[in-house]
C-alpha cells in the first residue's frame, strides 16, 4: 500500500483518460474484484482487462488483496489503493444519485457486512471500504478523505481499545466513537496443524514460515507489542516482512500453502478451513467527527448497526458478537 497522497492530480488525470482504466478503477473502489469480473464490465477477455489493472497498479491506484482457489484455479483479487480515493478527481463509483460514504481504516468482516447492507437499502448512501489499517484510516479521517475510519487500536497503559489514539491525534476536537462488533482474533494454521504450533513464541522455529499484516494495523501493532513482551527481535521470525492486507487475504495465505501462519480473525479460518489457536479478543470501532453526529448521510448507518438484520448477519460469522453494537462514546 502507498503512502496516503502520493499520486498527483496530473498523473491521475493520464492515467484515467482512457475510460476502461476509469471503468476498472470505478469498480475496484466498490469492491474486491477478479480479472474475470473485470473483463465482463469491459466485454473482453480477462487478459485485456489485466494489462489496464497492471497500469493502475504500476501508478499505485489499485492492488492485490488476496487469492482464492476455484476448481484449479487461482482467482486474484483486486481493489483500490487509498491513493485513489485522495486525487482530486471525480473518480467515485456511479451510483445514481445515492450519496457515497467511504470508511477507511482496518479490514472486518462485519464491515463488510454492514456496507452490503447499506447498499440493499435503497434509501441509504452506498458505502464503501478500504483496508488500509487501523492507524492510517484514523489519518484518513483527520485528512477529510473519509467519513468513517474503524480501528481495533488496544492502548497497552490504559487497557483501552481505540480512544486513546482517537484523543492523541485529534486534540481539541469533539469526536465520537461507536462500538461495531467483538471479535475473537488468533493464529490460523493449516488443517490439522501440523507444526504444533500453541502460540506467538512458535513462530520462531526455522521451519515455520509466517505472514503478516501491513504497518498501522491493529494486528500488527498487538503482535508487535507481544514480540516485545517476549523479547522476540521481529527479524527471527521468517516472512515477518511479508504482509497481506485483510484477513482473507493471510487466510488464502495459509490456505494456498504460501505461508504456515498468521494472525487474523477466526472467520477468516472457518471459510478456508484452517485450524485456529485463539489469541485474544478485542472490540472494533467506527470513528467519526462530532459536527457528524446528527449528519443525515451517517444516520442510516448507525440505524443498521442497531438492527435485528444486521446482529443476524455478523451473527454467522465465528467468532463475532454484537451485544454492544452501537454503543457510542464521546469525546
Amino acid at each position: 500500500m502507498l503512502p496516503l497522497k502520493t499520486i498527483s492530480e496530473y498523473e491521475a488525470i493520464k492515467m484515467l483518460s482512457d475510460t476502461r482504466r476509469l471503468a476498472i478503477l470505478r469498480a475496484l473502489m466498490a469492491r474486491p474484484a477478479t480479472l474475470t469480473h473485470l473483463g465482463k464490465i469491459l466485454d473482453v477477455h480477462p487478459a485485456k482487462a489485466r494489462y489496464h489493472v497492471k497500469q493502475l497498479e504500476s501508478a499505485g491506484l489499485v492492488t492485490l488483496t488476496h487469492t482464492q482457489k476455484v476448481g484449479h484455479y487461482t482467482e486474484k483479487f483486486y481493489q483500490a489503493t487509498a491513493a485513489a480515493f485522495t486525487i482530486q478527481v471525480a473518480i467515485l463509483p456511479e451510483r445514481g444519485t445515492r450519496p457515497s460514504l467511504l470508511v477507511s481504516g482496518s479490514d472486518d468482516l462485519a464491515l463488510n457486512l454492514l456496507a452490503d447492507l447499506l447498499r440493499e437499502d435503497g434509501d441509504g448512501p452506498a458505502m464503501f471500504t478500504l483496508p488500509v489499517g487501523s492507524l492510517d484510516g484514523l489519518i484518513a479521517l483527520r485528512q477529510g478523505i473519509c467519513q468513517l475510519a474503524g480501528c481495533h487500536l488496544l492502548d497497552l497503559p490504559s487497557g483501552e481499545y481505540n480512544t486513546p489514539y482517537v484523543r492523541h491525534l485529534f486534540p481539541g476536537q469533539a469526536m465520537r466513537v461507536v462500538t461495531l462488533t467483538r471479535r475473537q482474533q488468533g493464529l490460523l494454521v493449516a488443517s490439522g496443524n501440523p507444526l504444533e504450533l500453541e502460540g506467538v513464541e512458535d513462530l520462531v522455529a526455522p521451519e515455520v514460515r509466517f505472514i503478516n499484516r501491513q504497518r498501522g494495523s491493529g494486528t500488527r501493532l498487538w503482535l508487535d507489542a507481544q514480540l516485545k513482551a517476549l523479547e522476540i527481535p521481529p527479524q527471527v521470525i521468517l516472512g515477518y516482512e511479508q504482509v497481506a492486507d485483510t484477513h482473507l487475504g493471510v487466510a488464502d495465505a495459509v490456505a494456498s500453502g504460501q505461508a504456515d501462519a498468521g494472525v487474523a480473525v477466526l472467520a477468516a479460518a472457518r471459510a478456508r478451513g484452517l485450524d485456529f489457536i485463539p489469541l485474544f479478543d478485542e472490540r472494533y470501532d467506527l470513528v467519526f467527527s462530532g459536527d457528524d453526529a446528527d449528519s443525515a448521510l451517517l444516520a442510516p448507518v448507525f440505524d443498521v448497526i442497531t438492527s435485528s438484520s444486521f446482529r443476524t448477519a455478523v451473527g454467522g460469522l465465528a467468532g463475532y458478537e454484537t451485544q454492544a453494537a452501537g454503543e457510542e462514546i464521546i469525546l
